[in-house]
């Protein structure tokens, strides 16, 4: 170990999709992990660089992160350690460029996807990425290569995760693409081969390359932003107001706890900057927030009140008015959700000292509405914090947030596409199928149902997913009827987690029975439905279904002639 070298250089995309390096995954990973959220950014990211200037001559460098390799020196075999999730999406982004630019462009990209084999060198045709054994054949055939590349779309029911993550990224980077003019595109080819850099840690040894993977993702106590920025602050304010500021700071630290409290400053930075972060929050945060106000001002009138705010929309805990109860529930609902990118707008409304219950309740109803609906029309995440930018802004220049222009409401294309997809195949979307079910069934029990015990709750199918050929569920249900509604709203019903396995395949008189067996609490609203049904058919499905959207097409005022709660 002693005598182990590690290399560190920085290297653009273009130099290390070269024949120095043939990445290999080794079958100790774990798979191919990340959604069309993660390989979205990425992509805006770099869409967003590329375009930051006039002319690619004068562009910056930008920085996608570090790899770690077990590689020896001037040997091309390289062992990825870190860093298969933005080389496999790498290559996944140059694969699809491949097929939407010019001839000359196509084939420098298939130079960064394929090595050419050279008897000289003794080298063979070979990919120069490989992934693990249990992906690379599906990879090389469907992403890598260029023919299979245009299967894409026609592929259904992928499995495993893995091979369906890279089919969905795939596809989403090819719909991006589709969005920009052939220029574009060949552009930001040039700027990811030339511009885009990694830092390449690399060593002969696993041991040593281990050691360097947990000390670069190392999450100890160390100093932290707001530890910098506390030295920074404090330091501006004249010296005989140092120590009262200092306690003021460690209140509201001790408050939120120090996690929550790092947190805080990353959404205070939204408040102000009103878009998706580009570089360090160091680095922004001054840009951004400290160069409009002063030490004192900070504390005062931005640390205190927001981090107030953020205890309130963070815990449900508001206590100011008439109105807290349904302020809190509905604050419940929206920590359900599966991000936090709208606390910045929650934050900077009720940090508003003018704000009564009333008015917040006003604004959080419509805020649920927003977030709900970007969450059914699977809105990724940088069009999330752009919509929410655009909240923030119309709040600082005290625009109407209730007109139909706001960006806080929905538009009525919004309105048609967000009750399509409710109309869809819920069930397939597992981050948004428990929180419409379980927002449908508070709705029908007109809210006043808890789900404390949310962790505990499952989405099960009335008319099961594969029936048996003989099972009375074939005799009601064509296999084309059962295909439209398997997975729809209408056959979908909550279930306590420990009951799921019970009910399975049954026919459909005894699976009511399962579902209703003792429980600690009260059976949901919706499931209680299935109960009083004689029947499950297409009928029963059809007038179910309608009913359903309904319900939530009033509560989230999906109907156009719907107006604004006054």
């Amino acid at each position: 170990m002693a005598g182990t070298k590690i290399q560190a250089a920085e290297h653009t995309v273009g130099e290390i999709f070269t024949d120095d390096y043939h990445f290999t995954i080794p079958r100790y990973q774990r798979p191919y992990a990340w959604t069309t959220d993660q390989a979205g950014e990425m992509f805006d990211d770099l869409l967003a660089a590329s375009r930051a200037k006039d002319s690619l001559t004068e562009a910056d460098p930008y920085f996608l992160g570090s790899i770690v390799l077990v590689k020896a020196e001037k040997q091309a075999l390289a062992e990825v350690v870190d860093g298969q999730q933005r080389l496999t999406t790498l290559t996944v982004l140059l694969s699809v460029l491949r097929d939407c630019v010019s001839a000359p462009f196509a084939a420098s990209l298939e130079s960064r996807i394929f090595q050419k084999g050279d008897p000289i060198k003794q080298t063979a045709d070979q990919p120069r990425l490989r992934l693990r054994d249990q992906d690379q054949g599906f990879f090389g055939k469907y992403v890598q290569e260029r023919e299979g590349n245009g299967l894409l779309a026609s592929l259904t029911n992928v499995r495993p995760d893995s091979r369906a993550r890279l089919v969905e990224n795939a596809l989403l980077l090819k719909s991006r693409l589709s969005e920009l003019e052939i220029v574009e595109r060949e552009r930001l080819v040039s700027f990811i081969d030339q511009h885009t850099y990694l830092v390449v840690v690399s060593t002969a040894d696993f041991e040593s390359a281990y050691r360097i993977f947990s000390v670069l993702n190392e999450r100890g106590l160390d100093l932290t932003h707001t530890d910098i920025l506390k030295a920074e602050i404090i330091g501006s304010i004249p010296e005989t107001d140092q120590d009262a500021y200092t306690t003021k700071w460690a209140q509201e630290e001790d408050d939120l706890g120090r996690n929550d409290f790092g947190d805080l400053f990353s959404h205070i930075r939204m408040v102000y900057a009103k878009t998706k972060a580009r570089e360090s929050i160091l680095k922004e945060f001054r840009a951004s927030v400290l160069q409009r106000v002063d030490g004192k001002k900070f504390i005062d009138d931005v640390l205190v009140p927001y981090s107030d705010a953020f205890e309130a929309v963070t815990r449900a805990s508001y206590v100011g008015g008439p109105d807290a109860e349904a302020i809190n529930r509905l604050l419940g609902w929206l920590k359900l959700l599966d991000n936090t990118d709208w606390i910045p707008p929650a934050i900077s409304y009720f940090g508003r000292p003018t704000a009564d219950s009333a008015e917040l309740l006003r604004f959080l109803v419509d805020l649920e509405r927003l977030a709900a609906s970007m969450l059914v029309r699977r809105v990724d995440i940088t069009r999330r914090i752009e919509r929410y930018g655009r909240v923030l802004d119309w709040m600082e220049r005290e625009c109407d947030l209730y007109s139909d222009e706001s960006p806080l409401q929905l538009s009525a294309d919004e309105r048609t596409a967000t009750a399509a997809k409710l109309d869809a195949e819920i069930y397939t979307v597992t981050r948004i199928r428990l929180y419409v079910l379980l927002r449908l069934d508070s709705a029908l029990s007109d809210g006043g149902t808890s789900y404390d015990h949310s962790p505990l709750i499952s989405v099960e199918h009335v008319l099961p997913q594969s029936p048996a050929v003989d099972s009375a569920w074939a005799t009601e249900f064509t296999p084309l009827e059962r295909s439209l509604w398997v997975h729809r709203l209408a056959n979908l019903v909550l279930l306590s987690k420990r009951k799921n396995s019970q009910a399975g395949n049954l026919e459909f008189e005894v699976k009511k029975t399962k579902y209703f067996e003792k429980t600690s609490w009260p059976p949901f609203v919706l499931t209680g439905q299935v109960l009083a049904s004689p029947e499950w058919t297409p009928v029963v499905l059809e007038e179910r279904q309608e009913t359903l959207l309904k319900v939530l097409g009033d509560l989230w005022r999906l109907d156009p002639g719907i107006p604004i709660a006054s």
